[in-house]
């Protein structure tokens, strides 16, 4: 789940596993797989680091810089 603001200023949580599509129309806009649309005050780049930062913190994504790690302990 992230949490992030409605244009009015109130907190919003979305499921991110149920985000589609985010567009930046120039309101960023979430639709999730429902249909259902959301308008934020957040950017769409803030929106993608923001489900990025999720999926780290329950191990879908690599942390950063293991990608780099790897690389250099298999050059070894």
């Amino acid at each position: 789940m992230i949490t992030l603001t409605r244009r009015n200023g109130s907190e919003l949580v979305i499921n991110a596993a149920m985000i589609e599509v985010v567009e930046a129309t120039p309101d960023t806009v979430i639709t999730l797989i429902s249909g259902r649309k959301y308008v934020v005050a957040e950017t769409a780049l803030d929106v993608v680091q923001h489900v990025t930062e999720y999926y780290r913190s329950i191990g879908l994504v690599a942390s950063q810089g293991s990608h780099e790690r790897g690389v250099r302990e298999h050059e070894s």
